[in-house]
Protein backbone atom coordinates (compact mmCIF):
# COMPACT_ATOMS: atom_id res chain seq x y z
CA UNK A 1 0.00 0.00 0.00
CA UNK A 2 2.73 2.11 0.83
CA UNK A 3 4.31 1.52 -2.63
CA UNK A 4 1.64 2.20 -4.33
CA UNK A 5 1.06 6.20 -3.20
CA UNK A 6 4.31 6.75 -3.11
CA UNK A 7 4.39 5.82 -6.48
CA UNK A 8 1.17 7.70 -7.33
CA UNK A 9 1.95 11.23 -5.88
CA UNK A 10 4.32 11.88 -8.20
CA UNK A 11 1.33 11.07 -10.67
CA UNK A 12 -1.20 12.93 -9.21
CA UNK A 13 1.47 16.50 -8.53
CA UNK A 14 1.76 16.31 -11.97
CA UNK A 15 -1.97 16.16 -13.07
CA UNK A 16 -2.65 18.53 -9.90
CA UNK A 17 -0.09 21.01 -12.09
CA UNK A 18 -1.43 20.62 -15.13
CA UNK A 19 -4.68 21.51 -14.04
CA UNK A 20 -3.43 25.01 -12.60
CA UNK A 21 -2.03 25.53 -15.29
CA UNK A 22 -4.43 24.87 -17.83
CA UNK A 23 -7.19 27.19 -16.21
CA UNK A 24 -4.47 30.05 -15.93
CA UNK A 25 -4.28 30.06 -19.52
CA UNK A 26 -7.51 30.85 -20.16
CA UNK A 27 -7.62 33.16 -18.04
CA UNK A 28 -9.57 36.37 -19.02
CA UNK A 29 -6.62 39.12 -20.30
CA UNK A 30 -8.98 42.18 -20.12
CA UNK A 31 -9.16 41.03 -16.09
CA UNK A 32 -5.39 42.04 -15.84
CA UNK A 33 -5.48 44.81 -13.13
CA UNK A 34 -3.62 48.26 -14.00
CA UNK A 35 -1.92 49.96 -11.48
CA UNK A 36 -2.42 52.78 -13.58
CA UNK A 37 -6.66 53.35 -13.31
CA UNK A 38 -7.12 56.27 -10.80
CA UNK A 39 -3.54 57.95 -11.75
CA UNK A 40 -2.28 60.59 -14.01
CA UNK A 41 -1.34 60.06 -17.61
CA UNK A 42 2.19 59.13 -17.44
CA UNK A 43 4.91 61.58 -18.30
CA UNK A 44 5.61 61.10 -22.54
CA UNK A 45 6.36 62.47 -25.69
CA UNK A 46 5.64 60.93 -29.09
CA UNK A 47 5.98 62.42 -32.31
CA UNK A 48 3.77 62.45 -34.73
CA UNK A 49 3.57 59.82 -37.62
CA UNK A 50 5.84 60.59 -40.34
CA UNK A 51 3.60 60.15 -43.43
CA UNK A 52 2.38 61.63 -46.15
CA UNK A 53 -1.24 62.13 -46.52
CA UNK A 54 -1.71 62.31 -42.61
CA UNK A 55 -0.80 65.37 -41.33
CA UNK A 56 -1.72 64.31 -37.74
CA UNK A 57 0.49 65.79 -35.03
CA UNK A 58 2.04 63.18 -32.15
CA UNK A 59 1.01 63.76 -28.68
CA UNK A 60 2.56 63.48 -24.95
CA UNK A 61 1.33 64.35 -21.61
CA UNK A 62 0.67 68.53 -22.26
CA UNK A 63 -2.54 66.96 -24.58
CA UNK A 64 -4.16 65.52 -21.23
CA UNK A 65 -3.72 68.98 -19.14
CA UNK A 66 -5.80 71.51 -18.50
CA UNK A 67 -9.38 70.17 -20.45
CA UNK A 68 -12.69 70.85 -20.92
CA UNK A 69 -14.59 69.44 -17.83
CA UNK A 70 -16.74 66.70 -18.92
CA UNK A 71 -14.06 66.05 -22.16
CA UNK A 72 -12.99 62.38 -22.66
CA UNK A 73 -10.02 61.08 -24.56
CA UNK A 74 -9.57 57.64 -25.80
CA UNK A 75 -5.79 56.52 -26.35
CA UNK A 76 -5.81 53.07 -28.36
CA UNK A 77 -2.71 51.30 -28.84
CA UNK A 78 -2.32 49.57 -32.04
CA UNK A 79 0.07 48.12 -34.79
CA UNK A 80 -0.32 47.23 -38.74
CA UNK A 81 0.77 43.66 -38.04
CA UNK A 82 -1.64 43.20 -34.97
CA UNK A 83 -4.47 41.29 -37.14
CA UNK A 84 -6.57 41.88 -33.80
CA UNK A 85 -6.02 45.67 -34.24
CA UNK A 86 -7.43 45.12 -37.70
CA UNK A 87 -10.64 43.58 -36.27
CA UNK A 88 -11.54 45.90 -33.53
CA UNK A 89 -10.70 49.12 -36.32
CA UNK A 90 -14.56 49.41 -37.06
CA UNK A 91 -15.56 49.73 -33.41
CA UNK A 92 -12.74 52.48 -32.78
CA UNK A 93 -14.36 53.99 -36.34
CA UNK A 94 -17.93 53.69 -34.86
CA UNK A 95 -16.25 55.33 -31.23
CA UNK A 96 -15.61 58.85 -33.39
CA UNK A 97 -18.97 58.87 -34.80
CA UNK A 98 -21.15 57.91 -31.93
CA UNK A 99 -19.53 59.51 -29.08
CA UNK A 100 -18.06 62.84 -28.31
CA UNK A 101 -14.19 62.01 -27.63
CA UNK A 102 -10.94 62.63 -28.61
CA UNK A 103 -9.28 59.47 -30.13
CA UNK A 104 -5.21 58.90 -29.72
CA UNK A 105 -3.94 56.56 -31.27
CA UNK A 106 -0.05 55.04 -29.82
CA UNK A 107 1.46 53.25 -33.31
CA UNK A 108 3.34 50.59 -31.60
CA UNK A 109 6.71 49.43 -33.02
CA UNK A 110 5.44 50.19 -37.03
CA UNK A 111 7.00 51.31 -39.86
CA UNK A 112 5.58 54.67 -40.87
CA UNK A 113 4.59 53.27 -44.26
CA UNK A 114 3.10 50.17 -43.02
CA UNK A 115 0.53 52.11 -40.40
CA UNK A 116 -0.40 55.05 -43.43
CA UNK A 117 -1.48 51.71 -45.46
CA UNK A 118 -3.13 50.26 -42.64
CA UNK A 119 -5.56 53.33 -41.84
CA UNK A 120 -6.06 54.30 -45.68
CA UNK A 121 -7.46 50.84 -45.76
CA UNK A 122 -9.11 50.97 -43.05
CA UNK A 123 -10.13 54.54 -42.46
CA UNK A 124 -8.53 56.95 -40.05
CA UNK A 125 -10.36 57.93 -36.19
CA UNK A 126 -7.59 59.42 -34.69
CA UNK A 127 -7.15 63.01 -34.20
CA UNK A 128 -3.22 62.81 -33.32
CA UNK A 129 -1.47 59.54 -33.62
CA UNK A 130 2.08 59.13 -31.89
CA UNK A 131 4.55 56.68 -33.19
CA UNK A 132 5.97 54.83 -30.01
CA UNK A 133 9.28 53.24 -32.28
CA UNK A 134 11.01 52.33 -29.74
CA UNK A 135 8.24 51.40 -27.51
CA UNK A 136 8.95 53.57 -23.98
CA UNK A 137 6.07 55.04 -24.17
CA UNK A 138 4.19 51.81 -24.26
CA UNK A 139 6.31 51.18 -20.84
CA UNK A 140 4.96 54.06 -19.30
CA UNK A 141 1.21 52.94 -19.69
CA UNK A 142 1.84 49.45 -18.42
CA UNK A 143 1.09 48.35 -22.24
CA UNK A 144 1.19 44.07 -22.42
CA UNK A 145 0.08 43.91 -26.08
CA UNK A 146 -1.51 45.66 -29.01
CA UNK A 147 -4.57 46.45 -28.93
CA UNK A 148 -5.13 48.31 -25.77
CA UNK A 149 -7.46 50.84 -24.85
CA UNK A 150 -7.62 53.73 -21.86
CA UNK A 151 -9.78 56.17 -20.98
CA UNK A 152 -8.79 59.21 -19.62
CA UNK A 153 -10.89 62.02 -17.88
CA UNK A 154 -10.76 65.85 -18.25
CA UNK A 155 -8.08 65.94 -14.99
CA UNK A 156 -5.67 63.37 -17.24
CA UNK A 157 -6.73 60.61 -15.04
CA UNK A 158 -6.95 57.16 -16.58
CA UNK A 159 -10.02 55.78 -15.31
CA UNK A 160 -10.25 52.86 -17.33
CA UNK A 161 -8.37 50.38 -19.48
CA UNK A 162 -9.37 47.51 -22.10
CA UNK A 163 -7.04 44.88 -22.64
CA UNK A 164 -7.13 42.98 -26.07
CA UNK A 165 -9.63 44.18 -29.25
CA UNK A 166 -12.79 45.76 -28.47
CA UNK A 167 -15.62 43.86 -29.76
CA UNK A 168 -19.17 44.38 -29.93
CA UNK A 169 -19.99 42.77 -26.79
CA UNK A 170 -16.90 45.04 -25.02
CA UNK A 171 -18.05 48.56 -26.61
CA UNK A 172 -21.51 48.53 -25.20
CA UNK A 173 -21.38 46.84 -22.16
CA UNK A 174 -17.36 48.05 -20.74
CA UNK A 175 -15.97 50.83 -22.94
CA UNK A 176 -19.27 53.14 -23.37
CA UNK A 177 -19.80 52.97 -19.87
CA UNK A 178 -16.24 53.30 -18.69
CA UNK A 179 -16.58 56.50 -21.25
CA UNK A 180 -19.58 57.94 -19.37
CA UNK A 181 -18.59 57.03 -16.37
CA UNK A 182 -15.10 59.35 -17.30
CA UNK A 183 -17.34 62.56 -18.18
CA UNK A 184 -18.63 62.53 -14.56
CA UNK A 185 -15.25 62.30 -12.77
CA UNK A 186 -13.68 65.07 -13.97
CA UNK A 187 -13.60 68.77 -12.20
Amino acid sequence: MKRLILFSFPLLLLVGLVALFATQIYRDSSLIPSVLIDKPVPEFSLGPLESEGFPLPGFGTEDFQDRPEGEVTVVNVFASWCIPCRDEHEFLVRLTEEQNIRLFGINQRDAPENARTFLRELGNPYEAIGADTNNRASIEWGVYGVPETFVVNADGIITYKHIGPINAESYEQSLVPAIEAARGTSG
